[in-house]
Protein backbone atom coordinates (compact mmCIF):
# COMPACT_ATOMS: atom_id res chain seq x y z
CA UNK A 1 0.00 0.00 0.00
CA UNK A 2 2.53 2.67 0.94
CA UNK A 3 4.28 1.88 -2.87
CA UNK A 4 1.09 2.36 -4.46
CA UNK A 5 0.44 5.72 -2.34
CA UNK A 6 3.69 6.75 -3.66
CA UNK A 7 2.28 5.93 -7.10
CA UNK A 8 -0.74 7.25 -7.04
CA UNK A 9 -0.46 10.12 -3.93
CA UNK A 10 -4.32 11.15 -4.66
CA UNK A 11 -5.11 8.01 -3.22
CA UNK A 12 -3.98 9.45 0.66
CA UNK A 13 -6.65 12.47 0.13
CA UNK A 14 -9.11 12.65 3.44
CA UNK A 15 -12.21 11.10 2.51
CA UNK A 16 -14.85 14.00 0.74
CA UNK A 17 -17.66 15.30 2.38
CA UNK A 18 -19.89 17.65 1.96
CA UNK A 19 -18.64 20.49 4.53
CA UNK A 20 -15.01 19.58 3.14
CA UNK A 21 -16.76 19.92 -0.09
CA UNK A 22 -18.11 23.11 0.25
CA UNK A 23 -14.66 24.92 1.36
CA UNK A 24 -12.99 23.08 -1.16
CA UNK A 25 -15.53 24.48 -3.86
CA UNK A 26 -15.08 27.81 -3.19
CA UNK A 27 -10.99 27.78 -2.49
CA UNK A 28 -11.10 26.13 -6.21
CA UNK A 29 -13.88 28.90 -7.69
CA UNK A 30 -11.59 31.76 -6.57
CA UNK A 31 -8.34 30.33 -7.99
CA UNK A 32 -9.73 29.32 -11.19
CA UNK A 33 -11.81 33.05 -11.60
CA UNK A 34 -7.78 34.09 -10.92
CA UNK A 35 -6.50 31.66 -13.19
CA UNK A 36 -8.16 32.49 -16.33
CA UNK A 37 -7.10 35.99 -17.17
CA UNK A 38 -3.89 35.18 -15.71
CA UNK A 39 -3.08 32.30 -18.19
CA UNK A 40 -4.10 34.56 -20.72
CA UNK A 41 -1.73 37.29 -19.57
CA UNK A 42 1.05 34.65 -19.20
CA UNK A 43 0.77 33.20 -22.61
CA UNK A 44 1.33 36.64 -23.96
CA UNK A 45 4.57 37.34 -22.03
CA UNK A 46 5.72 34.18 -23.32
CA UNK A 47 5.08 35.05 -26.88
CA UNK A 48 2.38 31.88 -27.36
CA UNK A 49 -0.88 31.89 -28.30
CA UNK A 50 -3.11 33.56 -25.81
CA UNK A 51 -5.62 30.48 -25.61
CA UNK A 52 -1.90 28.54 -24.29
CA UNK A 53 -2.65 29.89 -21.41
CA UNK A 54 -5.73 28.38 -20.43
CA UNK A 55 -4.71 25.35 -21.61
CA UNK A 56 -1.52 25.07 -19.16
CA UNK A 57 -4.41 25.54 -15.82
CA UNK A 58 -6.62 22.98 -16.65
CA UNK A 59 -5.29 19.26 -17.20
CA UNK A 60 -1.55 20.47 -16.11
CA UNK A 61 -2.61 21.56 -13.30
CA UNK A 62 -5.38 18.26 -12.24
CA UNK A 63 -2.42 16.01 -13.12
CA UNK A 64 0.40 17.73 -10.84
CA UNK A 65 -1.87 17.72 -7.69
CA UNK A 66 -3.04 14.14 -8.25
CA UNK A 67 0.82 12.55 -8.32
CA UNK A 68 2.51 15.61 -5.97
CA UNK A 69 2.38 15.55 -2.02
CA UNK A 70 2.17 19.62 -2.01
CA UNK A 71 -1.37 19.26 -2.69
CA UNK A 72 -2.16 22.74 -1.89
CA UNK A 73 -0.47 24.48 -4.55
CA UNK A 74 -1.27 26.14 -7.72
CA UNK A 75 -0.16 24.95 -10.83
CA UNK A 76 -0.47 26.85 -14.18
CA UNK A 77 1.26 29.10 -15.90
CA UNK A 78 4.08 31.95 -13.94
CA UNK A 79 5.42 35.06 -15.16
CA UNK A 80 8.83 33.77 -14.22
CA UNK A 81 9.04 30.44 -16.13
CA UNK A 82 6.99 32.39 -19.14
CA UNK A 83 9.98 34.78 -19.42
CA UNK A 84 12.61 32.10 -19.58
CA UNK A 85 10.52 30.74 -22.51
CA UNK A 86 10.32 33.72 -24.17
CA UNK A 87 13.81 34.32 -23.47
CA UNK A 88 15.04 31.00 -24.91
CA UNK A 89 13.20 30.70 -27.74
CA UNK A 90 13.57 34.69 -28.76
CA UNK A 91 16.63 33.74 -30.91
CA UNK A 92 14.80 30.27 -32.43
CA UNK A 93 11.60 31.56 -33.74
CA UNK A 94 9.14 34.51 -34.27
CA UNK A 95 6.65 34.89 -31.36
CA UNK A 96 3.68 33.07 -32.08
CA UNK A 97 4.27 31.57 -34.88
CA UNK A 98 3.80 27.18 -35.42
CA UNK A 99 8.26 26.86 -34.93
CA UNK A 100 7.74 29.08 -31.48
CA UNK A 101 4.98 26.59 -30.58
CA UNK A 102 6.83 23.71 -31.40
CA UNK A 103 9.62 24.85 -29.62
CA UNK A 104 7.88 25.62 -26.37
CA UNK A 105 6.05 22.42 -26.18
CA UNK A 106 9.94 20.82 -26.27
CA UNK A 107 10.89 22.78 -23.52
CA UNK A 108 7.46 21.94 -21.55
CA UNK A 109 8.16 18.10 -22.63
CA UNK A 110 11.83 17.58 -22.09
CA UNK A 111 12.03 19.33 -19.13
CA UNK A 112 8.98 17.78 -17.78
CA UNK A 113 10.83 14.22 -18.31
CA UNK A 114 13.71 15.60 -16.82
CA UNK A 115 11.87 16.91 -13.22
CA UNK A 116 10.16 13.37 -13.41
CA UNK A 117 13.45 11.11 -13.72
CA UNK A 118 15.25 13.41 -11.17
CA UNK A 119 12.01 12.73 -8.55
CA UNK A 120 11.89 9.06 -9.97
CA UNK A 121 15.45 8.47 -8.59
CA UNK A 122 15.55 10.72 -5.72
CA UNK A 123 17.97 13.45 -6.98
CA UNK A 124 15.82 16.39 -5.85
CA UNK A 125 18.28 17.20 -3.37
CA UNK A 126 20.36 18.58 -6.67
CA UNK A 127 18.57 21.27 -6.96
CA UNK A 128 19.71 22.76 -3.88
CA UNK A 129 22.45 23.09 -5.75
CA UNK A 130 20.92 27.25 -6.07
CA UNK A 131 21.39 29.20 -3.07
CA UNK A 132 18.90 31.39 -1.42
CA UNK A 133 20.68 34.16 -2.47
CA UNK A 134 21.14 33.60 -5.73
CA UNK A 135 17.85 32.66 -6.66
CA UNK A 136 16.55 35.78 -4.64
CA UNK A 137 18.58 37.76 -7.34
CA UNK A 138 17.78 36.37 -10.29
CA UNK A 139 13.98 36.25 -9.48
CA UNK A 140 14.23 39.95 -8.95
CA UNK A 141 16.20 40.84 -11.70
CA UNK A 142 13.69 38.67 -13.97
CA UNK A 143 10.75 40.84 -12.48
CA UNK A 144 12.30 43.80 -13.19
CA UNK A 145 12.33 42.67 -17.21
CA UNK A 146 9.43 41.37 -17.07
CA UNK A 147 7.60 44.61 -16.14
CA UNK A 148 10.34 46.37 -19.09
CA UNK A 149 8.38 44.23 -21.33
CA UNK A 150 4.99 45.13 -20.12
CA UNK A 151 5.50 48.99 -20.45
CA UNK A 152 4.49 49.20 -24.10
CA UNK A 153 1.45 47.44 -23.91
CA UNK A 154 0.72 48.98 -20.46
CA UNK A 155 1.14 52.70 -21.59
CA UNK A 156 0.31 52.53 -24.83
CA UNK A 157 3.17 52.82 -26.75
CA UNK A 158 4.29 51.30 -29.96
CA UNK A 159 6.01 47.47 -29.56
CA UNK A 160 9.52 48.99 -30.36
CA UNK A 161 11.16 51.58 -28.19
CA UNK A 162 12.82 52.81 -31.45
CA UNK A 163 9.62 53.50 -33.27
CA UNK A 164 8.35 55.55 -30.19
CA UNK A 165 11.36 57.61 -30.12
CA UNK A 166 11.77 58.16 -33.70
CA UNK A 167 8.29 59.57 -33.49
CA UNK A 168 6.89 60.08 -29.97
CA UNK A 169 3.31 58.82 -29.43
CA UNK A 170 0.97 57.68 -26.81
CA UNK A 171 -2.13 55.62 -27.53
CA UNK A 172 -4.12 57.29 -24.74
CA UNK A 173 -7.13 54.97 -24.61
CA UNK A 174 -4.76 51.99 -24.13
CA UNK A 175 -2.71 54.68 -21.42
CA UNK A 176 -6.10 54.57 -19.56
CA UNK A 177 -6.80 51.20 -19.35
CA UNK A 178 -3.33 50.00 -18.23
CA UNK A 179 -2.59 52.54 -15.79
CA UNK A 180 -6.52 52.15 -14.41
CA UNK A 181 -6.40 48.27 -14.17
CA UNK A 182 -3.17 48.57 -12.74
CA UNK A 183 -4.41 51.02 -9.62
CA UNK A 184 -7.65 48.68 -9.22
CA UNK A 185 -5.43 45.71 -9.72
CA UNK A 186 -2.88 46.90 -6.44
CA UNK A 187 -6.20 48.57 -4.58
CA UNK A 188 -8.44 45.66 -3.89
CA UNK A 189 -5.31 43.12 -3.72
CA UNK A 190 -4.65 44.92 -0.53
CA UNK A 191 -8.65 45.51 0.27
CA UNK A 192 -9.19 41.51 -0.11
CA UNK A 193 -6.59 39.42 -1.72
CA UNK A 194 -9.02 36.76 -1.93
CA UNK A 195 -12.04 39.06 -3.60
CA UNK A 196 -11.55 37.68 -7.93
CA UNK A 197 -10.70 41.40 -8.62
CA UNK A 198 -8.54 39.90 -12.03
CA UNK A 199 -11.94 38.57 -13.53
CA UNK A 200 -14.17 41.05 -12.60
CA UNK A 201 -11.52 44.13 -14.24
CA UNK A 202 -11.30 42.10 -17.30
CA UNK A 203 -15.04 41.32 -17.42
CA UNK A 204 -15.41 45.41 -16.79
CA UNK A 205 -12.46 46.13 -19.36
CA UNK A 206 -14.10 44.00 -22.25
CA UNK A 207 -17.60 45.76 -21.37
CA UNK A 208 -15.93 49.03 -21.90
CA UNK A 209 -13.73 48.37 -24.88
CA UNK A 210 -17.17 47.42 -26.92
CA UNK A 211 -18.96 50.50 -25.58
CA UNK A 212 -16.01 52.65 -26.51
CA UNK A 213 -15.16 50.71 -29.86
CA UNK A 214 -11.51 50.42 -28.36
CA UNK A 215 -10.64 48.58 -31.43
CA UNK A 216 -11.75 50.60 -34.08
CA UNK A 217 -9.55 53.45 -32.42
CA UNK A 218 -6.23 51.39 -33.03
CA UNK A 219 -6.11 49.80 -29.48
CA UNK A 220 -4.79 45.89 -29.12
CA UNK A 221 -7.10 43.61 -28.05
CA UNK A 222 -6.70 40.31 -27.36
CA UNK A 223 -8.62 38.92 -30.25
CA UNK A 224 -10.62 35.76 -31.18
CA UNK A 225 -9.75 32.70 -28.96
CA UNK A 226 -10.71 29.15 -29.99
CA UNK A 227 -13.55 27.94 -28.29
CA UNK A 228 -13.81 23.86 -26.55
CA UNK A 229 -10.99 21.98 -25.10
CA UNK A 230 -7.86 21.95 -26.16
CA UNK A 231 -6.45 19.01 -28.09
CA UNK A 232 -4.02 15.99 -28.38
CA UNK A 233 -0.66 18.09 -29.52
CA UNK A 234 2.74 15.82 -31.02
CA UNK A 235 5.38 18.52 -31.93
CA UNK A 236 7.32 17.79 -35.00
CA UNK A 237 10.95 17.24 -34.20
CA UNK A 238 13.75 19.54 -34.79
CA UNK A 239 17.26 19.44 -35.50
CA UNK A 240 19.76 18.45 -33.77
CA UNK A 241 21.45 21.89 -33.79
CA UNK A 242 18.18 23.07 -32.33
CA UNK A 243 17.58 20.89 -29.81
CA UNK A 244 20.88 21.57 -28.29
CA UNK A 245 20.39 25.11 -28.38
CA UNK A 246 17.32 24.41 -26.27
CA UNK A 247 18.87 21.89 -23.36
CA UNK A 248 20.82 24.97 -21.28
CA UNK A 249 17.51 26.97 -21.24
CA UNK A 250 15.47 23.43 -20.56
CA UNK A 251 18.17 22.75 -17.68
CA UNK A 252 17.72 26.34 -16.26
CA UNK A 253 13.87 26.22 -16.38
CA UNK A 254 14.03 22.62 -15.00
CA UNK A 255 15.42 24.00 -11.88
CA UNK A 256 13.86 28.00 -11.83
CA UNK A 257 10.44 26.46 -11.85
CA UNK A 258 11.01 23.88 -9.25
CA UNK A 259 12.71 26.70 -6.78
CA UNK A 260 9.68 28.33 -7.39
CA UNK A 261 7.50 25.43 -6.43
CA UNK A 262 9.57 24.62 -3.21
CA UNK A 263 8.87 27.95 -2.26
CA UNK A 264 5.36 27.44 -1.87
CA UNK A 265 5.63 24.06 -1.08
CA UNK A 266 7.95 24.87 2.42
CA UNK A 267 5.55 26.81 3.31
CA UNK A 268 2.49 24.82 2.52
CA UNK A 269 3.96 21.74 4.38
CA UNK A 270 4.78 24.27 7.43
CA UNK A 271 1.46 25.06 7.56
CA UNK A 272 0.32 21.27 7.74
CA UNK A 273 3.29 20.00 9.93
CA UNK A 274 4.47 17.86 7.83
CA UNK A 275 7.95 17.15 6.00
CA UNK A 276 8.11 18.30 2.38
CA UNK A 277 8.81 15.22 -0.15
CA UNK A 278 10.31 17.06 -2.69
CA UNK A 279 11.04 14.05 -5.24
CA UNK A 280 6.80 13.31 -5.03
CA UNK A 281 6.80 17.46 -5.91
CA UNK A 282 9.13 16.51 -8.84
CA UNK A 283 6.95 13.78 -9.92
CA UNK A 284 3.74 16.24 -10.01
CA UNK A 285 5.03 18.88 -11.84
CA UNK A 286 7.23 16.71 -14.35
CA UNK A 287 4.05 15.30 -15.36
CA UNK A 288 2.46 18.43 -15.31
CA UNK A 289 4.95 19.85 -17.82
CA UNK A 290 4.58 16.93 -20.05
CA UNK A 291 0.87 17.18 -20.14
CA UNK A 292 1.36 20.79 -20.68
CA UNK A 293 2.79 19.98 -23.80
CA UNK A 294 1.01 17.58 -24.75
CA UNK A 295 -2.13 20.12 -24.90
CA UNK A 296 -0.10 22.54 -27.03
CA UNK A 297 1.24 24.64 -23.78
CA UNK A 298 4.24 25.94 -22.21
CA UNK A 299 6.41 24.83 -18.98
CA UNK A 300 4.26 25.33 -16.03
CA UNK A 301 5.32 25.51 -12.53
CA UNK A 302 3.44 26.36 -9.27
CA UNK A 303 2.62 29.82 -8.65
CA UNK A 304 3.37 31.76 -5.01
CA UNK A 305 0.58 34.35 -5.38
CA UNK A 306 -2.37 31.86 -6.56
CA UNK A 307 -0.86 29.11 -4.16
CA UNK A 308 -1.26 31.81 -1.34
CA UNK A 309 -4.87 32.66 -2.18
CA UNK A 310 -5.73 29.08 -2.37
CA UNK A 311 -4.83 28.67 1.07
CA UNK A 312 -6.23 32.45 2.27
CA UNK A 313 -9.26 30.81 0.78
CA UNK A 314 -9.61 27.46 2.93
CA UNK A 315 -8.15 24.90 0.88
CA UNK A 316 -7.37 22.02 2.71
CA UNK A 317 -7.03 19.19 -0.26
CA UNK A 318 -6.60 18.46 -3.38
CA UNK A 319 -9.91 19.24 -4.06
CA UNK A 320 -9.82 22.82 -4.87
CA UNK A 321 -7.71 22.32 -7.42
CA UNK A 322 -9.90 19.90 -8.82
CA UNK A 323 -12.97 22.39 -8.76
CA UNK A 324 -10.32 25.23 -10.56
CA UNK A 325 -9.92 22.76 -13.33
CA UNK A 326 -13.29 22.30 -13.68
CA UNK A 327 -13.92 26.29 -13.87
CA UNK A 328 -11.15 26.66 -16.26
CA UNK A 329 -12.88 23.58 -18.53
CA UNK A 330 -15.70 25.32 -17.95
CA UNK A 331 -14.94 28.51 -19.85
CA UNK A 332 -13.27 27.12 -22.23
CA UNK A 333 -16.48 25.80 -23.40
CA UNK A 334 -18.55 29.24 -22.86
CA UNK A 335 -15.84 32.23 -21.79
CA UNK A 336 -13.35 32.69 -24.34
CA UNK A 337 -15.58 35.22 -26.42
CA UNK A 338 -15.92 37.53 -23.53
CA UNK A 339 -11.96 38.04 -23.62
CA UNK A 340 -11.96 38.80 -27.09
CA UNK A 341 -12.65 42.82 -26.78
CA UNK A 342 -9.99 42.68 -23.35
CA UNK A 343 -7.72 45.23 -24.56
CA UNK A 344 -4.04 43.77 -24.57
CA UNK A 345 -2.78 46.81 -21.79
CA UNK A 346 -4.93 45.49 -19.15
CA UNK A 347 -3.20 41.74 -19.56
CA UNK A 348 -0.04 43.78 -19.43
CA UNK A 349 -1.44 45.37 -15.81
CA UNK A 350 -2.01 42.14 -14.55
CA UNK A 351 1.52 40.93 -15.11
CA UNK A 352 2.82 43.86 -14.05
CA UNK A 353 0.94 43.33 -10.48
CA UNK A 354 1.47 39.72 -10.23
CA UNK A 355 5.88 40.47 -10.90
CA UNK A 356 5.61 43.46 -7.88
CA UNK A 357 5.81 41.25 -5.29
CA UNK A 358 9.34 40.03 -6.82
CA UNK A 359 10.48 43.23 -6.53
CA UNK A 360 12.76 43.75 -2.87
CA UNK A 361 15.72 45.90 -2.88
CA UNK A 362 15.11 45.55 0.80
CA UNK A 363 16.45 41.74 0.95
CA UNK A 364 19.99 42.80 -0.63
CA UNK A 365 20.64 45.24 2.40
CA UNK A 366 19.43 42.53 4.85
CA UNK A 367 21.85 40.01 2.89
CA UNK A 368 24.31 42.42 3.44
CA UNK A 369 24.33 42.95 7.22
CA UNK A 370 24.51 38.34 7.04
CA UNK A 371 27.16 38.05 4.68
CA UNK A 372 28.76 40.60 2.47
CA UNK A 373 30.28 37.75 0.51
CA UNK A 374 26.87 36.37 -0.50
CA UNK A 375 25.45 39.89 -0.83
CA UNK A 376 28.15 40.40 -3.52
CA UNK A 377 27.23 37.27 -5.11
CA UNK A 378 23.76 38.02 -5.53
CA UNK A 379 24.08 41.81 -6.41
CA UNK A 380 26.87 40.11 -9.28
CA UNK A 381 23.90 37.45 -10.10
CA UNK A 382 21.60 40.36 -10.52
CA UNK A 383 23.59 42.76 -12.71
CA UNK A 384 24.64 39.41 -14.82
CA UNK A 385 21.27 38.72 -15.57
CA UNK A 386 20.27 41.78 -16.47
CA UNK A 387 22.87 42.67 -18.70
CA UNK A 388 22.64 38.83 -20.53
CA UNK A 389 19.17 39.70 -21.59
CA UNK A 390 17.07 37.67 -23.08
CA UNK A 391 19.86 35.10 -22.30
CA UNK A 392 18.75 34.73 -18.76
CA UNK A 393 20.58 31.55 -18.21
CA UNK A 394 23.71 32.96 -17.75
CA UNK A 395 22.64 35.04 -14.89
CA UNK A 396 21.56 31.59 -13.01
CA UNK A 397 24.64 30.05 -14.20
CA UNK A 398 27.13 32.68 -13.05
CA UNK A 399 25.04 32.65 -9.66
CA UNK A 400 25.96 29.21 -9.01
CA UNK A 401 29.44 28.88 -10.43
CA UNK A 402 29.99 31.99 -7.83
CA UNK A 403 27.99 30.78 -4.77
CA UNK A 404 29.56 27.37 -5.87
CA UNK A 405 33.07 28.39 -5.75
CA UNK A 406 32.30 30.33 -2.19
CA UNK A 407 31.41 27.28 -0.69
CA UNK A 408 34.64 25.06 -2.01
CA UNK A 409 36.79 27.82 -0.50
CA UNK A 410 35.18 27.51 2.66
CA UNK A 411 35.39 23.76 3.01
CA UNK A 412 38.90 24.14 1.54
CA UNK A 413 39.73 26.62 4.14
CA UNK A 414 38.13 24.95 7.27
CA UNK A 415 37.79 27.12 10.53
CA UNK A 416 40.45 26.02 12.31
CA UNK A 417 41.16 27.72 16.01
CA UNK A 418 43.07 27.11 19.28
CA UNK A 419 40.89 26.79 22.08
CA UNK A 420 41.24 27.59 25.39
CA UNK A 421 39.08 27.44 28.82
CA UNK A 422 36.81 30.78 29.47
CA UNK A 423 35.88 31.66 32.86
CA UNK A 424 32.33 30.53 31.79
CA UNK A 425 33.52 26.61 31.79
CA UNK A 426 33.29 26.59 27.56
CA UNK A 427 36.02 25.98 25.56
CA UNK A 428 36.48 29.35 23.23
CA UNK A 429 39.02 30.43 20.33
CA UNK A 430 41.84 31.25 22.86
CA UNK A 431 43.38 34.45 21.05
CA UNK A 432 39.63 35.66 20.25
CA UNK A 433 38.85 35.78 23.80
CA UNK A 434 42.42 36.22 24.93
CA UNK A 435 42.67 32.90 27.09
CA UNK A 436 45.49 31.46 28.09
CA UNK A 437 46.45 27.58 27.17
CA UNK A 438 45.14 24.72 28.52
CA UNK A 439 48.57 24.13 29.40
CA UNK A 440 52.19 24.86 29.21
CA UNK A 441 54.14 23.10 26.53
CA UNK A 442 50.43 22.40 24.90
CA UNK A 443 48.39 23.27 21.95
CA UNK A 444 44.57 22.78 21.82
CA UNK A 445 42.87 23.18 18.51
CA UNK A 446 39.60 22.20 16.87
CA UNK A 447 38.37 22.23 13.56
CA UNK A 448 35.29 22.88 12.70
CA UNK A 449 34.52 20.97 9.59
CA UNK A 450 34.67 17.24 8.58
CA UNK A 451 38.00 15.36 8.28
CA UNK A 452 37.86 14.92 4.66
CA UNK A 453 40.01 15.61 1.29
CA UNK A 454 39.01 19.75 1.37
CA UNK A 455 40.06 19.97 5.06
CA UNK A 456 42.83 17.41 5.63
CA UNK A 457 45.51 19.45 4.41
CA UNK A 458 44.36 22.50 6.48
CA UNK A 459 44.57 20.60 9.72
CA UNK A 460 47.74 19.12 9.13
CA UNK A 461 48.75 22.46 7.68
CA UNK A 462 48.12 24.06 10.94
CA UNK A 463 49.52 21.49 13.47
CA UNK A 464 52.77 21.04 11.25
CA UNK A 465 53.11 25.31 11.57
CA UNK A 466 52.58 25.55 15.20
CA UNK A 467 55.19 22.96 16.14
CA UNK A 468 57.82 24.51 13.96
CA UNK A 469 56.73 28.05 15.49
CA UNK A 470 57.18 26.39 18.95
CA UNK A 471 59.26 23.26 18.66
CA UNK A 472 58.74 22.40 22.89
CA UNK A 473 55.36 21.69 22.02
CA UNK A 474 55.09 18.14 23.91
CA UNK A 475 51.15 17.78 23.27
CA UNK A 476 48.60 18.42 21.26
CA UNK A 477 44.91 18.01 22.21
CA UNK A 478 42.54 17.57 19.02
CA UNK A 479 38.72 18.18 20.12
CA UNK A 480 36.95 16.38 17.39
CA UNK A 481 33.31 16.83 18.30
CA UNK A 482 32.83 18.60 15.25
CA UNK A 483 34.37 16.27 13.23
CA UNK A 484 30.97 13.91 12.25
CA UNK A 485 32.59 12.51 8.96
CA UNK A 486 36.10 11.45 7.40
CA UNK A 487 36.98 10.18 4.05
CA UNK A 488 40.18 7.98 2.66
CA UNK A 489 42.19 11.41 2.31
CA UNK A 490 40.92 12.34 6.17
CA UNK A 491 42.13 8.96 7.45
CA UNK A 492 45.99 9.02 5.57
CA UNK A 493 46.46 12.07 6.94
CA UNK A 494 45.42 11.48 10.25
CA UNK A 495 47.63 8.57 10.90
CA UNK A 496 50.51 10.43 9.07
CA UNK A 497 50.23 12.76 11.89
CA UNK A 498 49.54 10.76 14.65
CA UNK A 499 53.56 8.84 13.36
CA UNK A 500 54.75 12.00 12.94
CA UNK A 501 53.90 13.51 16.78
CA UNK A 502 54.56 10.24 17.98
CA UNK A 503 58.41 9.89 16.30
CA UNK A 504 59.04 13.89 18.19
CA UNK A 505 57.81 12.31 21.31
CA UNK A 506 54.55 14.71 21.15
CA UNK A 507 51.40 12.86 22.80
CA UNK A 508 48.29 13.29 20.73
CA UNK A 509 45.11 14.16 23.01
CA UNK A 510 41.54 13.47 20.96
CA UNK A 511 38.19 14.49 22.63
CA UNK A 512 35.09 13.45 21.70
CA UNK A 513 35.84 11.31 18.73
CA UNK A 514 32.78 9.86 16.97
CA UNK A 515 31.93 6.44 16.39
CA UNK A 516 31.78 6.79 12.52
CA UNK A 517 35.35 8.22 12.38
CA UNK A 518 36.65 5.99 14.60
CA UNK A 519 35.32 2.86 12.81
CA UNK A 520 36.21 4.66 9.73
CA UNK A 521 40.08 4.66 11.53
CA UNK A 522 39.82 1.03 12.86
CA UNK A 523 39.58 -0.63 9.15
CA UNK A 524 42.52 1.20 7.85
CA UNK A 525 44.19 -0.48 10.67
CA UNK A 526 44.43 2.38 13.27
CA UNK A 527 44.67 0.48 17.12
CA UNK A 528 43.16 3.60 19.18
CA UNK A 529 44.59 4.54 22.69
CA UNK A 530 48.33 3.18 22.79
CA UNK A 531 52.05 4.75 23.71
CA UNK A 532 51.53 8.53 22.74
CA UNK A 533 47.95 8.76 21.80
CA UNK A 534 44.84 9.42 24.32
CA UNK A 535 41.60 8.92 23.91
CA UNK A 536 38.46 10.76 25.68
CA UNK A 537 35.03 10.73 25.36
CA UNK A 538 34.13 14.39 27.11
CA UNK A 539 35.50 17.70 26.94
CA UNK A 540 35.80 17.65 30.50
CA UNK A 541 37.81 14.79 30.88
CA UNK A 542 40.51 15.89 28.58
CA UNK A 543 40.27 20.21 30.16
CA UNK A 544 41.24 17.73 33.37
CA UNK A 545 43.85 15.60 32.40
CA UNK A 546 45.77 18.77 30.66
CA UNK A 547 45.68 20.46 33.74
CA UNK A 548 47.11 18.02 35.68
CA UNK A 549 49.67 18.10 33.04
CA UNK A 550 51.08 21.55 34.68
CA UNK A 551 53.73 21.79 37.32
CA UNK A 552 52.85 22.16 41.05
CA UNK A 553 54.50 24.73 43.12
CA UNK A 554 56.67 22.12 44.81
CA UNK A 555 57.56 20.57 41.57
CA UNK A 556 59.16 23.71 40.44
CA UNK A 557 60.99 24.44 43.82
CA UNK A 558 62.49 20.87 43.87
CA UNK A 559 63.43 21.99 40.15
CA UNK A 560 64.95 24.61 41.32
CA UNK A 561 66.85 22.98 44.00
Amino acid sequence: MPRLKRLLPFLGWARPDPALLRGELLAGLAVGLMVIPQGVAYAALAGMPLVTGIYASALPALVAVLFSSSVRLSVGPTALSCLLVSAALSPLASPGSGLWVELAVWLSLVSGLLQLLLGWWRFGWLLNLVSAPVLMAFTQAAGLLIIGSQLASLLGLPAAWRDWLAAPQIHWPSLAFGLGSLAALMLVRRWKPAFPSVLLIVLASAGLSVMLDFEASGGKVVGTLPEGLPAFFLPGLPSFDTLSQLLLPTLIITLVSFLETASSAKVDNEKRGQRWNQDQDLIGQGLGKIVSGLCGAFPTSSSFSRSALNLYAGARTGWATVFSVLVVLAALLVFTPVLRHVPKAVLAAIVVVAVLGLIRPREFLRLWRVSRIEASIAGSTFVITLLAAPQLHWGVLAGVLMALSHFLYQRLHPRIIEVGLHPDGSLRDRHLWTLPPLASHSHALRMDAALDFASAAELERAIVERLAHFPDTRHVCLFAQPINRIDATGVDVFLKLSAQLQAHGITLHISGMKLPVEQALRRAGWRGEAGHLRLYRTEQDAVNTLARLEPQADDIAAAAI
